[in-house]
C-alpha cells in the first residue's frame, strides 16, 4: 500500500474546516446572547433563540470534522474520516467538497 498525500490533504482540510465552524458556533453563541439582551422583549427576541438553539449544532459538526481530519491523517477508520469530511461541509463548503473527494480517492490506503 503505497502512501499518497491524498488522506493527508483531506485529513489537513478537514481539520481547518472543523476549527472554523468550532469557532463559527462560538461565535454565534456569543452574538445572539448579545443581541437576545437587547431585543429581549419583541418578535426579534424569539428569532433569536431559535438562532441559540441551533447554533451548537455548527460546534457539533466542527468537532466531527476535527475527529475525522485526524483519522484521515492516521489512515484509519475510512468511514468516521469520511463523515468529518462530509461534516466540514457545514461552514467552509470548498473544503468540505474537497476533502469528501481525496478521502474517497484514497479510501485504499485505509485501513
Amino acid at each position: 500500500m503505497e502512501k499518497t498525500w491524498k488522506p493527508t490533504t483531506a485529513g489537513v482540510l478537514c481539520i481547518l474546516a472543523g476549527i472554523a465552524d468550532v469557532a463559527f458556533g462560538i461565535l454565534i453563541i456569543l452574538a445572539a446572547g448579545i443581541a437576545r439582551q437587547v431585543f429581549a422583549f419583541t418578535e426579534m427576541g424569539r428569532v433569536i433563540d431559535l438562532i441559540i438553539a441551533i447554533s451548537p449544532l455548527w460546534f457539533v459538526l466542527g468537532i466531527v470534522a476535527i475527529v475525522g481530519g485526524i483519522y484521515a491523517l492516521r489512515r484509519r477508520v475510512w468511514g468516521l474520516a469520511l463523515a468529518g469530511s462530509i461534516c466540514a461541509l457545514s461552514g467552509c463548503s470548498l473544503f468540505g467538497i474537497l476533502a469528501i473527494i481525496f478521502v474517497a480517492m484514497g479510501k485504499d490506503e485505509f485501513e
